[in-house]
């Protein structure tokens, strides 16, 4: 049989999460093992399809027929659960495509976490799917699970106690423990899922396939997603994509950052775009959000999923309601570290609430006092005033624990039935610590709550950023690699530039010299003053040995500077092959930038702009971005810098010229993606932003070639 290309991302899936019948393969009789556990789980829960055991030694399995081989089942079942010794399993497997099972499940563990011996087993199973077709999760997975159709193919400690309720999230994770404790604690809050489904080793089906398939599943509206790393890259972008156009909100938790590809760079871009940003620019654009625990996770899935997609903010300005000055003041702190705005309320509003609670503090945050549980009328007419100002764009109400005191909640789930009923659009978030039954009962209502102050502000943030995801245009095609560069391109700065030049970046007039004489007339030529710099492929970083000497003003300071810098250079690199000497015209005023790219091991080309300078490693402030971005993103990024007041006229300093700033980045952007196959990094530290109108140049450059393929 020849073998089958890669099946499409998230098909076949459904043979994993709606089986018509389950074979499990080393079934014991013991529910406790992980053979036995499925076995007892189906059946304990009603699984209404086939279970059909298979073990060699025993003609029943916890009172169900048990089937010597899959050759001997008496139907094809649409899902195998593996669970037998890690040598034993690509026999098991084969025996499944064999029998024409469309799926299998594979607990076992001794694969490619434990080296090259495992890593051959594991080879063996991805050769078994992609030559049948047959769709393998796993191995060294915990397995998945549907919840309306009762499907269990996990021995997951989330279902010692009940089956989590049916709901709208759909839960993917590499990790199964980290993915089961998700469920776990979904099923304690309260929180209902759709899919459970942990990819483990991820022979065949990954992560990718996941998303995607949730994308498409009518159960699902929110997916959650635990992700350690990604094996493909292209998959994982597409399965973003199609759960963005399904109006399928993707949240990630997305933990270990790799340092794999910083300890070789060789310019401040390599330090700067460590992996763990480059995920972030991805996410950002695919309009995925971000958290950092399993908590922020389901706060913001299930938010989500309460609100509904057509609910979620319009914007950032946030109202803070509270019954407490103090609690007022807590909450702002966290909205504010969370990024969201708090406007205040207009002069009518402010006076509105007055009328109600003439010693209220009516801005924002709005401290309506205890009195705003008092009485329904009250808070209602609070809340009116606050949800019918131009400056809300959402509410967050802090009841903190009132709803364990039935006197308050029953003004409150009073008050909350007709705000919801009045202004059903509306966006009010709710931060209670309270009974189990009144959080579930004001989430049906479509409020959103959250436990906790810094939570609750943590959580509408992220609706925030869900609702801004939903207007990112598409992303742009990929670019088709361009004709190779020039040598010269690679060895030096001034190749780096004249490339550079070519593709749209802004430089100045250079001339390369290889004398005193020859130097001190093309600074007359150029104007004074000048730089000089040293042309050499070994030296990326000239000023180390001395191969830079800035503002020199005439014909004779530049020919004693060219002859003393090159005994500099010769005496501290004396093996340094030397091109030349660069003069270039001296440039001053305007804001230093840092502009990069590089080939990132995981995601491919990005690009990478920070403020210049000493800053660029110590602040660690920059904002990166996939390559190619047009010039509407690299503005984007601009913005998203903690520097950009600095750009943008603050304290009275003039604006930068930005378009011109955006134009560079594109630029940049546009070669790093066409040269992706030849161009490891790029650095053009500083590139001179000058103020508004008057553009921006390239001082410095240099492009690091791409190793050899091996």
């Amino acid at each position: 049989m020849t073998a089958m290309p890669r099946r499409p991302i998230g098909a076949g899936l459904d043979a994993i999460l709606q089986p018509n019948a389950i074979a499990i393969i080393g079934a014991s009789q013991d529910p406790t093992k992980i053979g036995g556990r499925p076995v007892h789980l189906l059946q304990r829960f009603g699984y209404p399809g086939a279970i059909l055991p298979v073990n060699p030694r025993a003609a029943e399995v916890q009172g169900l027929p048990a089937y010597p081989s899959v050759e001997a089942l008496p139907l094809v079942p649409d899902l195998a659960i593996i669970a037998v010794a890690a040598e034993a399993a690509p026999e098991a497997l084969e025996a499944c495509a064999a029998k024409g099972v469309r799926a299998a499940v594979i607990f076992s563990s001794g694969f490619s976490e434990l080296g090259a011996e495992g890593e051959a087993l594991q080879d063996r199973l991805r050769q078994t799917a992609r030559r049948s077709g047959i769709r393998v999760l796993g191995p060294n997975c915990l397995g998945a699970l549907s919840i309306a159709e009762k499907s269990i193919a996990t021995f997951s400690i989330v279902l010692e106690g009940s089956l989590p309720p049916a709901g709208p999230l759909g839960i993917i994770s590499q990790s199964g423990n980290l993915g089961s404790f998700t469920a776990l604690l979904a099923r304690e809050r309260g929180i209902g899922i759709s899919r459970f489904i942990t990819t483990g080793n991820e022979c065949d089906v990954d992560v990718a396939d996941g998303i995607a398939w949730l994308a498409r599943d009518p159960a699902t509206r929110v997916i959650l997603c635990c992700l350690e790393t990604c094996r493909d890259a292209p998959r994982l972008i597409a399965a973003f994509e199609e759960a963005r156009r399904a109006g399928k909100p993707v949240v990630v938790l997305k933990i270990g950052a790799s340092e794999a590809g910083q300890a070789a760079a060789a310019s401040h871009t390599g330090a700067l775009a460590g992996s763990d940003a480059v995920f972030d620019a991805v996410f950002h654009r695919a309009g995925v959000w971000r958290v950092r625990s399993v908590e922020q996770l389901l706060d913001l899935g299930h938010a989500a999923a309460v609100l509904g997609t057509e609910r979620l903010p319009r914007g950032r300005r946030t109202v803070l309601l509270t019954a407490s000055g103090g609690f007022g003041v807590l909450l702002a702190d966290a909205a504010s570290a969370a990024g969201l705005e708090l406007p205040a309320l207009s002069e009518a509003t402010q006076r509105r609430i007055l009328d109600i609670v003439p010693y209220a503090a009516p801005r924002n945050p709005v401290d309506a006092t205890a009195q705003m549980g008092s009485r329904p009328d009250i808070l209602s007419g609070i809340l009116s005033a606050i949800l019918e100002d131009e400056q809300c764009d959402a509410l967050l109400l802090l009841l903190s624990s009132s709803l364990y005191i039935p006197r308050l909640r029953t003004v409150f789930m009073r008050t909350l039935r007709e705000i919801r009923a009045r202004y059903p659009d509306k966006v009010v978030l709710l931060s209670v610590h309270g009974p189990q039954d009144a959080v579930e009962e004001l989430a049906a209502l479509g409020f959103p709550v959250v436990d906790g102050v810094d939570a609750s502000a943590l959580a509408l943030r992220g609706l925030c950023g869900l609702a801004e995801a939903r207007q990112l245009p598409a992303p742009p095609p990929p670019l088709p690699p361009a004709a190779p560069l020039p040598a010269e391109a690679l060895r030096h700065e001034h190749g780096a530039k004249q490339a550079l030049a070519a593709a749209g970046v802004p430089v100045l007039s250079e001339i390369i010299v290889s004398g005193a004489r020859e130097a001190a007339e093309a600074a007359s030529r150029l104007g004074f003053p000048v730089v000089l710099k040293i042309v050499s492929e070994d030296l990326p970083h000239k000023t180390e040995v001395g191969g830079v000497v800035l503002d020199l003003g005439d014909a004779a300071a530049v020919a004693a500077a060219h002859d003393a810098m090159l005994a500099r250079v010769r005496q501290k690199a004396p093996g340094a092959r030397i091109a030349g000497v660069l003069v270039s015209p001296m440039r001053r005023g305007g804001t230093e930038l840092i502009l990069g790219a590089r080939r990132d091991p995981v995601f491919g080309p990005v690009v990478l702009v920070g403020l210049g300078g000493i800053f660029a490693e110590i602040l660690q402030d920059a904002a990166i971005r996939p390559a190619p971005v047009d010039e509407r993103e690299a503005l984007e990024m601009l913005r998203a810098l903690k520097a950009f007041p600095v750009l943008d006229g603050a304290r009275g300093r003039p604006r930068a010229d930005l378009p011109a700033a955006a134009r560079a980045i594109a630029a940049l952007s546009r070669f790093a993606a066409a040269h992706a196959g030849q161009v490891a990094e790029i650095d053009i530290n500083p590139l001179l932003l000058l103020p508004e109108g008057q553009g921006a140049v390239a001082l410095d450059a240099l492009i690091v070639p791409a190793p050899p393929a091996a």
